[in-house]
């Protein structure tokens, strides 16, 4: 008799177009880490949850861990962080008939870029986090509403002039909604950063180190043999790759 693969119990949510119920094969971020996971010799148990839920239930250890999630020193008392996988570029929409570009590559000097646009006013979504340097930007005028639809309306109608927004979120949204608005608003190169994204594992639950360890491992198999980019391909996703390199540039967060 085969010995039978143990379960993980993995929480997530609706967030089109990274994951979602109703997305073909649930959207590439839960593909890659439902066959990370396989690869890793464990079969992936996954519920949709509302966020603070699913958060609350896997710090608590009901679930083994929740996906996907950004990077945060302050969680790192409850959860155990896997290795990262690129999500996508987060920035600046704008006007296509505006005239506003960047005088400094905020890859380089994000400071400099946003200094130089002070005399714009931002659209933000109230309680998300962006990138450190922009929240703390406070020479800036920010304007919060309560989601990323409302500001790309606000925006259509030039009641403020940049709106922070994930450049895959602002799309979806666009081509769902309103893809009039398509031909009016752009995505403002380059992006101000490339996020990554985490399976976080609760360290209430008994064999987390094992579960990271084998994602891990999954995520490299994936990687290695090319079904990782044959998943972002495949969903539509392929300009994420262009990003790839970063990924081996910039200092890993290492698993606690």
């Amino acid at each position: 008799m085969a010995t039978q693969r143990p379960t993980t119990t993995l929480a997530t949510l609706n967030w089109e177009p990274y994951v979602g119920e109703e997305m073909r094969n649930s959207g590439f971020v839960y593909e890659l880490v439902t066959e990370a996971f396989k690869r890793g010799g464990y079969t992936p148990n996954v519920k949709f949850l509302p966020w603070a839920r699913a958060l609350d239930m896997t710090e608590r250890g009901e679930m083994d861990a929740l996906f996907p999630e950004y990077y945060s020193s302050s969680r790192l008392e409850d959860f155990a962080y896997s290795d990262p996988f690129l999500g996508g570029p987060v920035g600046f929409y704008v006007r296509n008939d505006s005239d506003i570009q960047f005088s400094v590559d905020p890859r380089i000097n994000q400071l400099a870029a946003l200094q130089a646009l002070s005399q714009y006013k931002f659209g933000v979504v109230r309680g998300y986090i962006n990138t450190d340097t922009f929240d703390s930007a406070s020479f800036l005028y920010k304007e919060d509403v309560v989601d990323d639809l409302t500001n790309l309306q606000r925006l259509y109608y030039n009641r403020v002039q940049l709106i922070f927004i994930d450049k895959f979120v602002a799309r979806y949204l666009l081509e769902k909604n309103y893809p009039q608005y398509l031909r009016d608003l752009r995505f403002l190169e380059p992006p101000l950063e490339v996020k990554f994204l985490y399976v976080v594992f609760s360290k209430k639950a008994p064999d987390y180190e094992d579960q990271l360890a084998a994602f891990n491992a999954g995520l490299k198999a994936v990687k290695r043999d090319g079904t990782l980019q044959d998943i972002y391909t495949r969903h539509g996703f392929r300009e994420v790759l262009e990003y790839e390199g970063a990924l081996e540039n910039r200092r890993l967060i290492p698993a606690h």
